[in-house]
């Protein structure tokens, strides 16, 4: 089994903003388009054409009706991919060391030459957030795109996941979590953040900022502003025009 390696000082990590997330998918779909032309074995699809279509995500977004204690039901986006876990069960589980936690930075990854498609791992994240790959027979996770954050050939400003720069809505953001004056632990520390399912003990790095209340919208008509009438007084163009077709034959008097 693999064994965890003691805490790092540095744990890189997302920060996820429920109330404005719109579920639009950006996310999964740039997680999927990296990941398959960058890292690793591509992300493989069956039957994607087909009746019963699968494939291979890192990344999904899930999407709840939930009913707060005073107020309307809010519609809540919840994208979730591996939270790459301080106390990670899948790593222990992994009966050849494929699974490991970067000592360095907290990254939990798979080594995919050493996987043999046990799905341990996949039993053991609390989660869900460990794929098998039908094609490749491996397990596939989030890597956090490791090969885009500290590749010095990219910009300063494309050093980051790839669904932290596609999010078209600013709910993704990625920092330094161990650093308690990092953006992202302000972020955190401002909003209120939260780990997802704390009881399971797995300390995850990545948090999630909770909805903001909605305040009730109120009644009114779309329609009105336009039943109004269009001039009142009489006067300028829309003046002028009414009395000219009043005028013409047939016209109202």
């Amino acid at each position: 089994m693999t064994q965890l390696p003691p805490p790092s000082a540095k744990k890189l990590g997302l920060v996820i903003d429920l109330d404005t997330c719109v579920g639009c998918h950006a996310c999964v779909v740039s997680c999927k388009g990296w990941n398959t032309e960058n890292y690793g074995a591509p992300l493989s699809d069956q039957d994607a054409y087909g009746a019963n279509p699968s494939g291979t995500f890192l990344n999904r977004v899930h999407s709840y009706e939930v009913q707060p204690a005073q107020g309307e039901a809010q519609l809540i986006h919840f994208p979730k991919s591996c939270l790459h876990c301080e106390d990670a069960p899948c790593v222990t589980v992994c009966p050849t060391g494929a699974s490991y936690k970067r000592a360095d930075d907290g990254i939990v990854l798979v080594n995919e030459s050493d996987c043999i498609g046990c799905g341990l791992c996949a039993w053991a994240c609390p989660y869900g957030a460990r794929e098998l790959d039908a094609k490749e027979g491996v397990m596939k996770k989030c890597t956090l795109c490791v090969d885009r954050i500290y590749n010095e050939n990219l910009p300063e400003e494309d050093r980051q996941p790839a669904c932290v720069r596609t999010c078209p809505a600013g709910a993704r953001h990625f920092g330094d979590l161990g650093d308690p004056d990092s953006d992202v632990s302000q972020l955190v520390a401002e909003r209120g953040g939260f780990d997802l399912m704390p009881e399971q003990g797995t300390k995850p790095v990545n948090k999630y900022l909770p909805p903001r209340p909605k305040d009730e919208m109120p009644e009114f008509d779309v329609l009105a502003p336009y039943l109004e009438p269009v001039a009142s007084d009489g006067k300028g163009f829309v003046g002028w025009l009414d009395k000219a077709l009043s005028a013409l034959p047939g016209g109202a008097k």
